[in-house]
């Protein structure tokens, strides 16, 4: 098997990915109207599933190689993959879809579930969990339950992640200053950042501003008793997100963060552009599997606890999902895949952590066991400590979560920017946030 390799674009083209997605539900309708006869004579012969990822050259080689295995157990199955950069993912995903080509089993994130699913774009995988052809019996139940969408189980997650404050410890050490701890509050956290600020002559900040990261947002609110959203609205009054705009600007009159401009880089999500590794910070907000990745970007030594506020406020997260297309015309032996990458042994061990601890409770067992990498032995010691701390799941983001992600980086790089103030930003936040939740 050899990946398509494709150039990422920036960006997402909003209107053609819409348009894209719309046609899709009809596709899958007349792909899945095989007889059962013939479905059953189709899985008799020679089979080829399509499969499509983002992720680096790292991902790609232990998900090559954990389907090949699959293949050796199964040698009529054999796949076609593709894979690229998270950027552009999602617009080839669409292009893929109108072309009638959409992958038999993909990748997926929170941030397009629920839209997928009332799309009917995903296979409903509720009967195949419900008669244990698909077994998630080994997963915790907050983590199968972060992948169902109206009481439907509609994807499997690929490995458990958790928010994570990524810091620089080597940094810290020369500075004479403590480590950051789990359960620190995030007024604890900011006067922390603000004394390392000091510490180092305002050379280098404590802290990223977080003030536009949805998911600090989202753990504060829960820490409150809040949600991100309630239903298909958001689940925050107007007066908790001022209070958490604000909480951000004291921080920045602290000099607890860098300068607005700073921030905006690493706003673009992109590992290497995280002030922790490019050295203009010492902490740094990220998912606790983007460690080794991060670590690999720094000569210096990094760490890892929870973001700050309590831990209850986190809950078993999947980094990402797997999911099948509806249409496809081997739902059977999708399921079949998704059983291999979830609960087999010998495929937790060559996917290791790359997308985060493995979803099987048991199959992590082993994976760890195994891991020799420093950075790699935090991320799965951070997701011992965090499972038996966090709290319930939520439901996944609903239709318009992407929209809104974008709209509170808006909203926060227009207060840093001083272009708007807090309450002239929130009002608009939420007015335009509403909105995006009502299309």
């Amino acid at each position: 098997m050899r990946a398509e390799r494709s150039v990422p674009r920036p960006g997402l083209d909003r209107r053609r990915f819409l348009g894209a997605l719309t046609g899709l539900p009809l596709l899958a309708g007349g792909l899945a109207g095989c007889a059962p006869e013939e479905e059953a004579a189709a899985e008799d012969g020679p089979i080829e599933l399509s499969v499509f990822w983002w992720g680096g050259s790292r991902r790609a080689q232990a998900t090559e190689q954990a389907l090949r295995l699959y293949t050796q157990q199964n040698p009529r199955v054999s796949f076609r993959i593709t894979w690229q950069g998270l950027a552009g993912y999602y617009d080839r995903l669409a292009t893929q879809g109108t072309g009638g080509n959409v992958p038999d089993l993909f990748q997926i994130d929170d941030t397009l579930l629920t839209e997928y699913t009332r799309r009917d774009i995903l296979l409903d995988l509720t009967a195949y969990a419900d008669d244990g052809r698909l077994d998630l019996r080994d997963l915790p139940e907050q983590l199968a339950r972060y992948g169902r969408v109206d009481e439907r189980t509609v994807a499997v997650p690929a490995a458990q992640t958790n928010a994570a404050l990524v810091y620089n410890r080597d940094l810290l050490r020369s500075l004479d200053q403590p480590e950051p701890r789990t359960g620190m509050s995030w007024k604890e956290y900011a006067r922390w950042a603000a004394r390392v600020t000091r510490s180092s002559g305002n050379r280098v900040a404590g802290s990223m501003d977080a003030s536009g990261d949805y998911r600090a947002l989202w753990l504060w609110l829960r820490g409150q008793g809040s949600e991100l959203y309630q239903g298909r609205q958001l689940g925050f009054s107007s007066a908790e997100l001022l209070s958490w705009f604000e909480f951000w600007e004291v921080a920045r009159f602290d000099r607890a963060t860098p300068s607005a401009a700073l921030v905006e880089q690493a706003d673009t999500g992109e590992l290497n552009r995280q002030l922790v590794v490019t050295g203009h910070t010492a902490a740094s907000f990220a998912w606790s599997h983007q460690l080794p990745e991060l670590q690999r970007l720094t000569e210096d030594e990094l760490g890892a606890v929870a973001f700050p506020g309590t831990p209850a406020a986190q809950w078993p997260r999947a980094s990402m999902y797997w999911a099948g297309f509806r249409g496809t015309r081997h739902p059977g032996v999708v399921v079949d895949v998704l059983n291999f990458l979830t609960t087999n042994v010998a495929a937790g061990r060559i996917l290791g952590v790359e997308r985060g601890v493995n979803p099987s409770t048991q199959v992590r067992t082993y994976v760890a066991a195994g891991v020799t990498d420093r950075a790699e032995k935090r991320v799965t010691s951070l997701g011992v400590e965090l499972d038996e701390l966090a709290g319930p799941a939520p439901a996944p983001p609903p239709k318009g979560h992407a929209k809104v992600r974008t709209l509170l980086i808006e909203a926060a790089e227009s207060i840093r920017g001083k272009r708007t103030g807090a309450r002239s930003a929130t009002s608009r936040f939420m007015a335009r946030a509403n909105a995006a939740l009502a299309e």
